[in-house]
């Protein structure tokens, strides 16, 4: 009998990371920019500073809509989030279902 080989987690990277207050129509402006491109060629370049790097999104990516709430362990008050992530795996096509955002 031989033991089910279990895929090695492979840690983290992180390649592109840029965190900044704006307001609500700059971000529509990064959403459309981002949502142009998904929807075009799939190719996307990130750039800030000294980072920079461009992905090829997949024709058929995972999409994820996470909608957070954390809350401080000693009171006060909490911290709402709203995180859309594309993912893929080469050849990956999934399909998990029917989002609608409105």
């Amino acid at each position: 009998m031989c033991p089910e080989r279990v895929p090695e987690l492979v840690p983290e990277e992180t390649i592109f990371s840029v965190e900044q207050s704006m307001d609500r129509a700059e971000i529509a402006r990064y959403l459309r920019t981002v949502a142009d491109a998904v929807e075009s060629d799939g190719e996307l370049t990130l750039s800030a500073g000294e980072q920079n790097v461009t992905l090829q999104i997949p024709t058929r990516p995972t999409f994820e809509v996470e909608a957070e709430r954390e809350t401080p362990s000693g009171g006060g008050r909490g911290e709402l989030s709203v995180e859309f992530e594309i993912e893929w795996d080469e050849g990956d096509e999934g399909d998990d279902g029917t989002l609608r955002i409105e």
